[in-house]
């Protein structure tokens, strides 16, 4: 059986189990994450996609189902539930909450390696997965996207807030031109400057940060009836 390194979630507040779980999928060929418990699971899907969630259902705190039912109104990540409960209304349950299989405990491994790629196999196929730089190279300037810094050798350039939430827009499409009107609206979501006009200045005020020479910008360029782009060095 092969997974074309699908990433499975385990979410189990059993270590025991949970580590068990992850050996033997990662021997399956599987790529693997763990979370021991809602909101823990919740915090690695703030950063990370995976193909299907392995998720048991007895949880101290908020159980599975709940998980399950809150998880299903955001993402639509296939959802394989484990449980020792084997009663219909539990299952039922379960599939209710949007759970696409239910696995009661004990198991063979080898039946949940059969469900889980039944699931797959049932799942439309996922686009490949966009690789993002962390660090985006402009001229002597670098910006570090996971920690929102600006750095020209050792010395961390200050960013205003709306300037701070342009690269953040601009870093979400790189080398792809953004519309004044687009940057308004997504500058109206963060509270910043709402006003074509307003945009404009602070572009120009970012440009003094970036670029060598403002008046002839290389990386924060001005796309003629498109808007602006941010277009960073190839590495």
């Amino acid at each position: 059986m092969t997974s074309d390194q699908s990433h499975i979630l385990i979410v189990d507040d059993d270590e025991r189990i949970r580590g068990l779980l992850q050996q033997f999928l990662i021997k399956s060929g599987f790529l693997v994450t763990s979370a021991r418990d809602a909101e823990h699971a919740r915090r690695i899907l703030s950063g990370l996609e995976f193909d299907l969630i392995v998720l048991d259902v007895m949880m101290p705190g908020e159980d599975g189902i709940s998980l399950c039912r809150d998880l299903r109104q955001r993402i639509t990540t296939p959802i394989l539930l484990l449980t020792a409960r084997a009663e219909t209304s539990d299952r039922i349950a379960g599939l209710e909450a949007g759970a696409d299989d239910y696995l009661g405990k004990p198991f063979e491994p080898k039946e949940l390696l059969l469900r889980i790629a039944a699931i797959l196999r049932r799942s439309p196929a996922a686009e490949p997965a966009i690789v993002r730089p962390k660090v985006v190279h402009l001229g002597a300037v670098r910006y570090d996207i996971e920690r929102g810094e600006m750095w020209r050798g050792d010395e961390l350039v200050r960013l205003t807030s709306t300037e701070s939430q342009l690269m953040k827009i601009f870093v979400a499409r790189l080398s792809e031109p953004v519309s004044r009107a687009q940057l308004v609206a997504d500058l109206s979501h963060s509270g910043a400057q709402t006003q074509e006009r307003a945009v404009d200045v602070q572009i120009t005020r970012l440009r003094r940060k970036i670029e060598d020479d403002p008046r002839q910008p290389r990386y924060l360029q001005t796309v003629r009836g498109a808007g602006y782009m941010l277009a960073p060095d190839l590495s």
